[in-house]
């Protein structure tokens, strides 16, 4: 994974996973009162997928075998939906976020939580991998995924090199991370990712990804682009900073 993400597929198994967790994904967001986000054009879905640990769900296994990881136990999917017209301005957050997502595609890395009132970045869930699975099929205008290739390198070396294995998850790392976020817009580039169901897109943990806005070039009638995503986390954080 050599620039920091991978499609993989299409699979039969991977689409035999798709359609079985689809119907069960759109009635958990119907059933969900998680306020919409971004003017209600995204639906965060964090553990909203009734999936087992072995990452079954509605009698249909999870397809280890199509993917280049060990198997190992996950927890309750996260199923993204993002909706036609994202982002819009939305009050109850600031308007430099709504910003970000127009310019910047709300890049981010996940697991580094925004953390008391002046935000400060921490790593509280080191994840091990990023596995996105498609649910719904739309072309790439459709508010895709994002990524920056080689992204993860100059992550992790920045990490390593201010706190190496004296990170922990009360370690502040927000001027590192804001500085090195800086230097991967100037240098990396910038990849949209839109596999169909069937597939999968595996993001190195520390891989910046975001969303892109929806644009009206998109042909899929409008509905929304739905992605179940797994996150499972390291052993411990010296894991997380050190190994590939």
């Amino acid at each position: 994974m050599t620039p920091g993400w991978q499609l993989i597929g299409p699979h039969p198994a991977i689409a035999a996973w798709a359609t079985a967790a689809l119907p069960v994904a759109q009635r958990a967001l119907a059933d969900s009162a998680e306020p919409l986000r971004f003017g209600g054009t995204w639906a965060v879905g964090l553990d909203l997928l009734a999936n087992d640990p072995s990452g079954a769900v509605a009698g249909c296994a999870f397809p280890w075998q199509a993917l280049p990881m060990a198997a190992v136990p996950l927890h309750p999917g996260q199923v993204s939906a993002v909706y036609p017209g994202y982002p819009q301005p939305f009050g109850s957050e600031s308007d430099a976020a709504y910003r970000y997502a127009l310019r910047r595609d709300a890049a981010h890395l996940d697991g580094l939580m925004a953390v008391g009132p002046q935000k400060r970045r921490m790593v509280k869930e080191p994840h091990a991998w990023i596995l996105g699975l498609p649910l719904t099929a739309h072309d790439t205008p459709a508010a895709p995924l994002v990524v920056w290739e080689g992204s993860h390198a100059l992550f992790r070396a920045a990490f390593w090199s201010a706190f190496g294995d004296g990170l922990t998850a009360e370690t502040d790392l927000t001027e590192v991370y804001t500085a090195t976020r800086a230097q991967v817009f100037e240098t990396c580039r910038r990849v949209e990712v839109a596999g169909p169901p069937g597939t999968a897109i595996l993001l190195h943990r520390m891989t910046l990804h975001g969303v892109a806005p929806w644009q009206p070039l998109d042909q899929t009638g409008g509905t929304a682009r739905l992605i179940a995503y797994f996150r499972p986390q390291c052993a411990t954080l010296s894991d997380w900073i050190r190994a590939d």
